[in-house]
């Protein structure tokens, strides 16, 4: 089988969903996020772009509801030993499957949480499954469950996160090499994301961010290449994968001459991810990180050029996103623990003069400062 983890590791999260299921006074969860059942069971899939429920009973017993498609998959990855189907066929309502399968399970008229904030369930199956359940038992939201389990690290899990920490340092050496007059931004991301197979990693959740010039301002991936110029900037966000974990790192690199600007915004950009660094320790809010990072910038005049957030939780993630939750921004209450996997990223964008300028890497928290996960400098690259 093809399992990432040892079964002591599955049992232990187990017991920690079923003392959850069990203080909120439920008698099942339905998942929906692959997330939750890669966590849970090492379930590995894409599959979940389509209909498909992990139930988890009070009492720890999981059976899984899928299609034909990944019925193997789930065998051959998880630790699931029961497996029911649904059939493709025309006019097909796996929602009904599903109320007729807990209803097998002896749940009619239970208490029944849901994870409905995932990219697992969408808007229209959850309205199915509404329909369906609405009668059947009692209701209730459990979207943050798992998700909140996820945010502690075991040993386990920090070790796959460490591998993939060593991967994003593996592409970004990889990619300063290519990184100067006329290199090509296709060559750039074709080495990063190769050292990173190369090294055992996986695919990324979301497509790597690239982007030069004016694009270099840009925090999303988008289609289309350019070569460098002389005196350029290129902004790269990035992540290590390995099992899934992710580790993101980010830069904005420059080639041949710093302006001043340039140069402004980096020595903010150092100084707020050095803040935030301070700020992230238990005794703090992840709320309290992002003031870290706000209070810096607006020290230098940059209020109006950074983001509303300025990190947030990693693990094992899943398409369309490796962004994890909780985010750090403005009030934000979940309290810094150790054994977190943290992205912050400063993020700096001047539009009036076209200035990019960004930094950031993957932390593990401990009982006092955190530890960066990356092996590189926060020097500004210059090539």
């Amino acid at each position: 089988m093809a399992l990432h983890f040892e079964r002591s590791e599955f049992d232990a999260r187990r017991d920690r969903l079923m003392i959850e299921i069990a203080e909120k006074k439920l008698d099942a969860v339905l998942l929906f996020a692959q997330e939750s059942m890669y966590w849970l069971t090492g379930y590995d899939t894409f599959g979940f772009c389509f209909f498909q429920c992990l139930v988890v009973k009070a009492d720890g017993s999981m059976i899984l509801l899928t299609r034909s498609a990944d019925l193997r998959q789930a065998r051959h990855t998880s630790i699931i030993d029961n497996i029911v189907l649904w059939t493709d066929r025309d006019g097909a309502n796996p929602a009904i499957d599903l109320r007729n399968l807990l209803n097998d399970l002896d749940l009619l008229g239970a208490r029944i949480g849901v994870e409905y904030d995932t990219h697992g369930l969408t808007a229209y199956n959850g309205r199915r499954l509404d329909e369906q359940l609405q009668t059947f038992g009692q209701i209730a939201d459990a979207s943050g469950i798992v998700s909140r389990l996820r945010l502690f690290k075991s040993p386990a899990e920090i070790a796959k996160v460490e591998k993939a920490a060593n991967l994003a340092d593996d592409a970004l050496d990889a990619a300063l090499p290519l990184i100067k007059q006329g290199g090509d931004e296709a060559l750039v991301l074709a080495a990063m994301q190769g050292a990173i197979f190369a090294g055992g990693g996986d695919y990324p959740a979301n497509e790597f961010i690239i982007g030069s010039g004016v694009d270099a301002l840009l925090c999303r991936y988008k289609a289309g290449r350019r070569k460098l110029s002389k005196n350029d900037q290129l902004t790269l966000e990035w992540a290590g994968v390995f099992h899934h974990y992710h580790a993101a790192m980010m830069r904005t690199v420059l080639t041949g001459k710093v302006s001043k600007r340039h140069q402004e915004l980096f020595d903010a950009a150092r100084a707020a991810l050095l803040a935030v660094e301070k700020a992230m320790t238990p005794g703090n809010t992840f709320g309290d990180v992002f003031d870290a990072h706000a209070r810096t910038l607006e020290a230098h005049n940059l209020t109006k050029h950074r983001l509303n957030a300025c990190g947030y939780s990693l693990g094992a993630r899943f398409t369309p996103s490796w962004m994890d939750m909780p985010m750090f921004y403005q009030g934000n209450p979940e309290p810094i623990a150790p054994n977190m996997t943290l992205f912050a990223h400063m993020i700096i964008m001047d539009s009036e003069t076209e200035t990019a300028m960004t930094l950031g890497r993957t932390y593990l928290t401990t009982e006092s400062q955190p530890k960066p996960l990356s092996r590189h400098d926060l020097d500004l690259i210059v090539q």
